[in-house]
């Protein structure tokens, strides 16, 4: 896919994905949607991106979803034609035309099987801050400004972010941002557990590509995989027999692997590991949430 709306950059193992609308402080559109999923996909199949940095250009990260339709932005009729309905009028919520687009963005992020580094350059509101939920790690930049204004809008959280934001920042603080819907600074958003990090504006890409870079270079890229998506969905497990059943599962199959082998005599040795298995030929089947199928 030949993208119009963000850019595609890989240097030294780590993706740097951008949001390039700058003239619209790079709004989201259903064109940007599709390629950002388009972007996560091509990363899953390529075993030479270990690590993914998502950031805007010019001086926002993202203004949210593009206003320009005006009083219809947010009317799927109006923008798509009408969705399905029964035969008493109800709406057939089953309908692919009924889906946030927001939220196909964010559940395709969930399942990156490669971390993924948020470098909030600026003002990140609507979309642009939930879509930011689904990636591992945000460091924002002084300058960077935070919104989640759907009540202000007259509409509703979307992009799944009721589900990420209160376990990110709990839900008392999550309610705060989601009632009130006002902007915020960078500091209130360390503050409250939304990012990591605050830099100086010239710092924040470099700060991430450190961090991208001490994955890249000392980790082994399956265990990267198996963690980030261990660590996610036992979010949402009822019990931490469930984790202890995940976890024997990875150690067992893990443990037999050429890695772990490398990774235990490199450190007797006391020089760096070279981790051969890779993403897209190693990855074990014994979880109930992988299917190799989707990353061929």
């Amino acid at each position: 896919m030949a993208y119009q709306t963000i850019l595609y950059d890989v240097a030294d193992k780590i993706l740097t994905i951008t949001l390039n609308r700058p003239e619209k402080l790079n709004a989201f559109t259903a064109t940007m949607q599709q390629e950002l999923i388009d972007a996560f996909d091509r990363a899953d199949r390529d075993d030479g991106i270990r690590a993914i940095i998502v950031t805007g250009s010019g001086r926002a990260f993202c203004a949210g979803a593009d206003l320009s339709s005006g009083a219809d932005t947010f009317d799927r009729d109006a923008k798509r034609g009408p969705v399905k309905r029964h035969a008493d009028g109800r709406v057939d919520y089953s309908d692919p035309q009924v889906r946030d687009g927001g939220g196909q963005v964010t559940l395709r992020i969930f399942k990156s099987l490669k971390p993924v580094i948020a470098a909030v350059n600026g003002p990140a509101v609507g979309i642009g801050v939930t879509m930011q939920l689904a990636m591992d790690i945000r460091i924002a930049s002084d300058a960077a400004r935070f919104g989640f204004v759907f009540s202000q809008r007259g509409i509703v959280p979307e992009a799944a972010s009721s589900w990420f934001l209160p376990r990110i920042v709990g839900i008392s603080q999550a309610l705060e941002w989601c009632y009130t819907g006002r902007v915020f600074p960078a500091q209130e958003a360390l503050a409250g557990r939304l990012v990591s990090k605050v830099v100086p504006p010239d710092e924040l890409l470099p700060t991430a590509r450190a961090l991208a870079r001490e994955i890249a270079d000392k980790t082994a890229p399956v265990s990267i995989a198996l963690i980030r998506q261990m660590m996610w969905r036992m979010m949402g497990a009822d019990d931490p027999m469930e984790a202890h059943k995940i976890d024997s599962r990875g150690i067992y199959a893990r443990g037999r692997s050429d890695d772990v082998k490398e990774g235990v005599v490199s450190f007797l040795e006391k020089r760096p590991a070279q981790f051969k298995n890779t993403v897209t030929a190693d990855m074990p089947d014994y979880f109930p949430w992988w299917d190799e199928r989707e990353y061929k």
